[in-house]
C-alpha cells in the first residue's frame, strides 16, 4: 500500500510543505472512490481506503485543536513587553 505511506507522510508534514493535510484528504477520497468502484463497495480494500480518509480527517481535527491559543496575559505582554508582569528573569 504505497498510497497509505504517501498519505501518512503528508499528514506528518507542516504547513510550509507543498502537500497539505487538506490535499491529502482530497486525494484519499478520490483514491477511496476509485478503489470502491474497482473492488466493490463491500470489499475490504474499500473499507481500508475509507478508514484512511477518516484517519486523515481525525488528524486534521487534532492539529486544529492542538494550536496554541494566546491568553490575555500573552496578548498584553506582546503589546507591552516592558511591563512588570511580562518581565522574565533568568536565575
Amino acid at each position: 500500500m504505497t498510497f497509505l505511506n504517501e498519505v501518512l507522510a503528508a499528514s506528518n508534514t507542516n504547513k510550509n510543505s507543498t502537500k497539505t493535510i487538506e490535499q491529502a484528504i482530497l486525494e484519499a477520497i478520490a483514491e477511496a472512490r476509485s478503489t470502491c468502484d474497482q473492488n466493490g463497495s463491500n470489499s475490504s480494500n474499500c473499507a481500508v481506503a475509507w478508514d484512511i480518509v477518516e484517519e486523515l480527517q481525525a488528524e486534521k481535527a487534532h492539529q486544529k485543536q492542538a494550536k496554541h491559543r494566546k491568553t490575555a496575559l500573552e496578548t498584553y505582554c506582546e503589546m507591552y513587553p516592558d511591563a512588570l508582569e511580562c518581565l522574565i528573569y533568568d536565575i
